[in-house]
């Protein structure tokens, strides 16, 4: 799967699709796949304030457990509540039904220490 050029990528494998003030938020194809089958995320509650690069949750797949960290800092304003029925879907979609919070920015500015889509690919190749 392409890279999605239009997205701010973590080192931590986190992306983020910003809009304005707000911005969408999940794990890469690359983490993902090497999580395997994910069966279980657990997600921060709507209000939470969070912190740039924090851990924020839990992805759980067949192979392993891993903490999902934020690229960016704000108010969680929506989670994917469809993950709770159908985990599954990051593995399917992760740049689409598998995002998994969407957030109101309270820095805009921290989009400018993530990685452009082909820092990232240069990062996930290494």
């Amino acid at each position: 799967m392409a890279t999605p050029q239009d997205l701010r990528y973590s080192k931590e494998h986190e992306w983020a699709r910003v809009n304005g003030d707000g911005a969408v938020i999940g794990i890469t194809d690359y983490a993902q796949r090497s999580l395997g089958d994910i069966v279980y995320v657990e997600l921060p509650k709507v209000g939470e304030q969070i912190k740039q690069f924090g851990s924020i949750g839990v992805v759980e797949s067949v192979k392993a457990v891993s903490d999902l960290f934020t690229p960016l800092s704000g108010e969680v304003v929506e989670v994917n509540g469809a993950l709770d029925g159908d985990p599954a879907a990051v593995n399917r979609d992760p740049y689409g039904d598998g995002w998994m919070l969407k957030l109101k920015l309270s820095n805009p500015d921290e989009t400018k220490s993530l990685l452009s889509a082909e820092e990232y690919d240069k990062l996930a190749a290494e």
